[in-house]
């Protein structure tokens, strides 16, 4: 379903284009786009498709991905780490989550949540700390291209505390909730 005739001028507006690119970037009239615009006009199913694919690819175009908010420093633990070095990254870095890596692969994530969980559930807390990460590890964080929008990444931090951002493969980056309130921010 396409959305209301009376997107197009807000839409097009906030894209900073003039009637006549659109026009021509839809191919279609710029007196039809005026038209539309002054409520004079009613255009076929056709035109207004035509339109509005182009001010979604317009808009999809100038959209922020993921590579523009990731960090490209991404801080992480091996799998065969110590729970206790796990801590000590956080701790050094303010992080709460971080992923766990085999070598180079991702294997899955540890987070303060998980460490707190497990540190509860027994009864000589040291013991936890000399166990190796892969044996508390969570799933890993779901990976991203780096052309990904906000919008889908911003979904995706609904349900994880992070998402790994890769090129060709390999992990480039990695996105937060917070890094997610620093494009509010600005």
């Amino acid at each position: 379903m396409l959305p209301s005739l009376g997107e197009i001028e807000r839409r097009r507006r906030l894209l900073g284009l003039s009637q006549k690119r659109l026009s021509k970037l839809a191919d279609v009239s710029q007196s039809m786009i005026a038209k539309i615009e002054s409520g004079r006009a009613n255009p076929s199913y056709l035109k207004t498709k035509a339109i509005f694919d182009t001010i979604e690819s317009l808009e999809r175009r100038n959209e922020t991905k993921a590579k523009d908010i990731c960090h490209a420093k991404v801080v992480g633990v091996q799998s065969q780490d110590p729970v206790s070095r796990g801590v000590r990254v956080m701790r050094e870095t303010s992080y709460s989550q971080l992923p766990v890596f085999s070598g180079h692969q991702v294997v899955g994530s540890i987070t303060e949540k998980t460490i707190l969980e497990k540190l509860v559930s027994t009864s000589n807390p040291s013991e936890v700390s000399r166990l190796t990460v892969d044996r508390i590890m969570d799933s890993a964080f779901p990976t991203l291209s780096e052309e990904t929008p906000v919008s889908m990444v911003s979904t995706l931090l609904q349900f994880e505390p992070a998402v790994l951002v890769t090129r060709r493969g390999n992990v480039v980056g990695i996105i937060t909730k917070a890094d997610l309130l620093k494009v509010v921010g600005t």
